[in-house]
């Protein structure tokens, strides 16, 4: 029986999903996990999707998280999380960011962005919680700081909150953002119901 646990984190370019999963990861090393990621990035540096997987456990030989397979994904945006919810377990967890940001087709009118899509979320999926993680970085304020208050929702979520995350962030994180990323790490822990994912 293997212990593996596979996350998967999605959104748009310049959310700072890969400064997420790269902290996600260093804490998990830390814990003693072996840890695999993989990154894939839209056409786009800003605006194109963004995923991200994260796979740990005793022994992880593949980063990659077939459809049906994720454990738990983190959606940075709305939109990112439909696009890429095949992926998720049936049983599996999703914590999502109430946040839209249109595509460039949508900006150019080629697209209409979707109505009603937390909606269609919490139809599809059992263990959904929604974060407005980017009123949340504003009040802490810098609303770039979105990014780390989802990882807090996560973590949550994953029942890992045992591991020094605050020295995981200033690790990884300029001297003078430390303090708004620990606050922001620390709030996602607070918004999300302990441990969602078995």
């Amino acid at each position: 029986m293997s212990n593996v646990k596979s996350v998967l984190l999605v959104g748009v370019g310049g959310q700072g999903i890969i400064l997420a999963s790269k902290i996600l990861s260093a804490g998990l090393i830390e814990a003693g996990h072996d840890v695999k990621m993989s990154e894939v990035h839209g056409m786009a540096q800003r605006g194109g999707s963004v995923t991200t997987q994260v796979r740990y456990g005793d022994k992880v030989y593949s980063p990659i998280i077939g459809k049906g397979s994720a454990d738990v994904m983190v959606a940075f945006e709305e939109v990112e999380a439909l696009r890429w919810l095949d992926y998720l377990k049936p049983e599996g967890s999703l914590v999502v960011n109430s946040h839209k940001i249109p595509s460039a087709s949508v900006i150019s009118g080629a697209e209409v962005y979707p109505e009603g899509v937390i909606e269609k979320l919490k139809g599809a999926v059992k263990n959904i919680t929604v974060i407005d993680a980017s009123k949340e970085a504003m009040e802490l304020g810098n609303i770039k700081a979105q990014n780390i208050v989802m990882l807090g929702g996560l973590i949550k979520a994953m029942g890992i909150e045992g591991i020094d995350w605050n020295k995981m962030v200033e690790e990884s994180v300029k001297p003078r953002f430390i303090e708004l990323n620990v606050n922001a790490i620390n709030k996602g822990m607070e918004m999300v119901e302990a441990d969602l994912v078995k």
